[in-house]
């Protein structure tokens, strides 16, 4: 059981946590071992972090277990395997790792890792795996899959300013300033950006203590110094992106200065369920779409599929594909506004954009649609058209229109449209005269929906929130929670009502675009057809938030910022995940989930 390191703030695998130490240490961050204090005077600072009591190896000798205490964590006594070692070897000399009851952690391979109820877990090998995208991939995913989820990873040996940022996206807790060390020692002066020897350089490029001198005088054990404060300062700038859920945003570009950090964050792209299972489902912070990366972000790949799987047309108009803004609502743009004033309501508004694919009118709040930003050059890459083309063909496949209006520019949206309309034997009507914002383009777009009848405002509100629903909760969700509603306030601040007792249901919040539903909604939306997202807790009453500990079970699709239900014999309540399910079930630290409204039985 973990007693001693807990998650406060989650962003995707990357965690902001506390080691609850005597003096507790808010990671991720740079321990080190408490008996080199013979180094603090050359690296200022360095006291703090030195809390790390190694036990030793078992290979040379018997150890006895240690005693102890609050103010360290101790590595338990051990027996590290290099990488390539046969599963038989690592069988036949396993470490039975005792019960303690002071800070601990112990050493493990990622084909041994398992929860041994520790806080800490080293990872043994890292040298052979860190330099290799593929590898460095499994061997994290491996080793945090198996052991407990409020359990701190730490990878020795292995840390730089240049990869820590890496490590952290990846699922690292704690490193140690070894390899930092090793290369000031030999005259290696790291930044985030790579490294350089000192004889190459013709000034610092830093301001840190030891590097406020010319570099004539700066020797190598200033070089020590320097190589541990940049470490440490990188690590306070990434628990800051990781505190503000733009973490990503910054491995994107620090990684371009490495091909091993690209290559690495690439894999981990593709470990589609280690990262989906982690990353939030809604959050306020921007996501930065500067590079063709971000085609493969989890919120990217996961709106797009919500969109093309769970989302359903209910207008009868016909479909108006327009371009994005870079203004975010699209309908508070200027461009948009002149859309709105050609259409007037007489067409279902679809945006389409790179990189999000297409967005309804009804979802342009929902995250991450009004929450990207990218880079407006005017041309889409191959690699863009591809991806907005088979999300929109997927879109028109499921949902049916009496016709479809591209008022599109040429620029890459064209060629986007005439892929899907060939693709799917489509007619598609063309209203663009040189810009879309052109008059004529837009009395071109007005005209072509002259023979259509507008649709009201009822009709709007009401697909709106069924829209809503069904991204959010499920394919056909809208229907089965919102069948008879009425609805008060005004959009974006929408509140549903039922219809025959006028309880209230559920209400927009504009700041994510999603749905927060009320008690009575919870209990509509368990006894409907649509997936229900359950935290099943033990005999109490929640009130603020649910504990981890209290949690006895959780359905494993909830996910960080979920609406869910919350059930135990003494209460049913309704609030927002701050945990996936799997973690709740794990954890032993922890707000699992906040509640917002809660009826004791």
């Amino acid at each position: 059981m973990t007693e001693y390191f807990e998650v406060h703030e989650r962003d995707g695998a990357a965690r902001i946590g506390e080691l609850r130490l005597a003096e507790p240490l808010t990671t991720p961050s740079l321990v080190e071992r408490a008996d080199r204090r013979s180094t603090d005077g050359a690296s200022g600072g360095r006291r703090e972090t030195a809390v790390l009591a190694d036990a030793g190896s078992l290979w040379p000798a018997e150890r006895d277990v240690p005693e102890g205490d609050e103010s360290k964590l101790t590595v338990l006594p051990h027996r590290a395997f290099p990488g390539g070692t046969a599963d038989e070897v690592m069988e036949s000399f396993a470490v039975d790792y005792p019960e303690v009851d002071y800070p601990n952690a112990v050493v493990v391979a990622p084909e041994t890792a398992d929860d041994y109820g520790a806080d800490g877990y080293v990872l043994s090998g890292a040298q052979e795996f860190v330099g290799h995208g593929a590898g460095f991939r499994d061997a994290v995913v491996e080793t945090r899959s198996a052991i407990p989820a409020d359990s701190a990873l730490l990878l020795p040996g292995v840390a730089t300013p240049r990869n820590v940022a890496t490590l952290v996206y990846a699922g690292v807790d704690l490193v140690d300033a070894d390899r930092a060390v090793v290369a000031g020692t030999q005259g290696i002066y790291l930044t985030t950006e790579g490294r350089h020897y000192l004889d190459s350089l013709d000034e610092l490029p830093c301001a840190c203590p030891a590097c406020r001198q010319s570099v004539s005088e700066f020797d190598r054990e200033d070089c020590v110094e320097h190589n541990v404060n940049a470490l440490r300062a990188e690590l306070a700038v990434v628990r800051e992106r990781v505190r503000a859920g733009r973490l990503r945003d910054y491995v994107e570009g620090q990684a371009r200065h490495n091909q091993w950090l690209t290559a690495a964050f690439r894999e981990f792209d593709q470990q589609w369920t280690y990262v989906e299972q982690r990353t939030p489902v809604v959050r306020d912070a921007e996501l930065a779409a500067t590079t063709e990366d971000s085609l493969r972000r989890v919120e990217i790949q996961r709106f797009a599929d919500r969109v093309t799987s769970r989302y359903r047309n209910r207008f009868s108009n016909p479909l108006v594909l327009v371009p994005c803004s870079a203004k975010k609502p699209y309908s508070e743009s200027q461009s948009h506004g002149q859309y709105h004033d050609a259409i007037q309501f007489r067409g279902h508004k679809v945006s389409m954009t790179s990189p999000i694919g297409v967005v309804p009118q009804e979802l342009e709040l929902t995250y991450p649609a009004q929450h990207y930003d990218s880079a407006v050059t005017g041309r889409w890459s191959a690699e863009e058209k591809e991806f907005v083309a088979r999300v929109l063909r997927r879109y028109l496949e499921r949902n049916d229109y009496p016709q479809v209006i591209a008022h599109v520019p040429d620029e890459g949206y064209r060629d986007v449209c005439e892929r899907v309309e060939a693709a799917l034997d489509l007619d598609f009507e063309y209203t663009v005269e040189d810009h879309p914002t052109t008059t004529e383009s837009l009395a071109n777009l007005s005209s072509a929906l002259s023979d259509e009848l507008k649709y009201g405002k009822r009709e709007r509100q009401h697909n709106t929130v069924r829209a809503i629903a069904d991204y959010q909760f499920g394919e056909r969700a809208g229907d089965d929670l919102f069948e008879s509603i009425t609805m008060q306030s005004r959009y974006p601040k929408l509140r549903v009502h039922d219809d025959d007792d006028g309880e209230q249901l559920a209400a927009m919040v504009p700041q994510y675009g999603v749905l927060s539903l009320t008690l009575a909604g919870a209990r509509r939306w368990v006894d409907s057809d649509a997936p229900t997202k359950r935290v099943e807790i033990d005999a109490f009453a929640p009130h603020g938030s649910v504990l981890a500990p209290g949690v006895v079970d959780a359905d494993e699709d909830v996910r960080v910022g979920d609406e869910v239900v919350v059930e135990g014999p003494k209460a049913f309540a309704v609030g927002r995940a701050s945990m996936s399910g799997a973690e709740m079930s794990e954890s032993t630290r922890g707000i699992a989930v906040s509640v917002r409204h809660v009826e004791e039985k």
